[in-house]
C-alpha cells in the first residue's frame, strides 16, 4: 500500500461506524423533511470501486447523495479543512480526503485513483461547482478519465427538487419534496490492442452527460417538477 493509500484508509472500523451513524440521521431527516424518494438503488454495485457522478444544484446534494447506498462514500475537500485536527478527523471519518486547491489537478487525480484502488466508491460532481436550470451543463472530463484509468464504472445520479430546497446563494433549507434517481452503470471502453483512441475520454464524458440528463429529468418528474 502506498503512502497516499495509507493516508486515505481513514480510521478503520470506528470511522465507518461513525459514518453509518451520521448517514442514518441524514436519511431520517431527508425522509421526513424532504419526503425524499430514492429510485434505482439496484444500480449501485454491492462491492468494488465505482464513481458516483451526481448533478449539482444545491448544497444539500452532498449529504443527500449518501442516502443512495449503505456503503461509505469518499469525497474530496480542500486541505485547509484538515488543518484543525478534530475537524479533519471528523471529515476523514465521514469519507472525506484532502486535496490542495491551486495546485496541479494531477495531485487530486492521484488521490482519487488511490481511493478507487482501495476498492472504495468515489463521489465526483462532473459539472464542477453548483449550477442552475433544467439542463446539464458542460462536464469536466475528470470522472471519465478516472473511470478509464482505473477500469471502474460511473454511476449517474439525478436530483429533483434540491435546487428549490436551497438555491445557490441561499442560507435557508426549505421543506420541499425531493427525489433521487440512480442510473445504470456506464462502463469505460476497453481495447484489445491495449490502447484507446484519443477521443475515448471525451466520448465517455458525452455518454455520461446524456445519462445525467435522463436521470435528472426523471428525478424532476418524480419530485413533481414541471421543468
Amino acid at each position: 500500500m502506498t503512502q497516499v493509500q495509507t493516508f486515505l484508509v481513514g480510521q478503520g472500523i470506528l470511522s465507518r461506524v461513525f459514518y453509518w451513524l451520521i448517514r442514518s440521521l441524514i436519511k431520517a431527516f431527508c425522509r421526513t423533511y424532504f419526503r425524499l424518494g430514492v429510485y434505482g438503488r439496484e444500480n449501485i454495485p454491492q462491492s468494488g470501486a465505482f464513481i458516483l457522478a451526481p448533478i449539482h444544484r444545491s448544497n444539500v446534494d452532498t449529504p443527500i447523495v449518501s442516502v443512495v447506498t449503505k456503503r461509505r462514500l469518499r469525497f474530496m475537500g480542500k486541505d485547509s479543512l484538515w488543518k484543525i485536527k478534530p475537524i479533519g478527523a471528523v471529515l476523514s471519518a465521514l469519507g472525506g480526503f484532502p486535496v490542495t486547491r491551486g495546485t496541479a489537478d494531477l495531485e487530486a487525480l492521484k488521490r482519487c485513483l488511490a481511493v478507487l484502488a482501495l476498492g472504495e466508491p468515489l463521489v465526483m460532481f462532473p459539472e464542477g461547482t453548483r449550477q442552475s436550470g433544467p439542463n446539464i451543463h458542460p462536464l469536466f472530463d475528470g470522472a471519465a478519465y478516472l473511470s478509464i484509468k482505473s477500469g471502474v464504472p460511473i454511476i449517474p445520479v439525478g436530483f429533483g427538487g434540491t435546487e428549490g430546497v436551497m438555491p445557490k446563494g441561499s442560507k435557508k433549507v426549505l421543506p420541499k419534496k425531493c427525489s433521487v434517481v440512480v442510473g445504470k452503470p456506464i462502463y469505460p471502453p476497453k481495447s484489445d490492442a491495449g490502447r484507446l483512441p484519443r477521443t475515448a475520454t471525451a466520448d465517455l464524458t458525452t455518454e455520461l452527460s446524456d445519462a445525467l440528463q435522463t436521470v435528472f429529468d426523471q428525478a424532476k418528474q418524480k419530485a413533481g417538477q414541471t421543468s
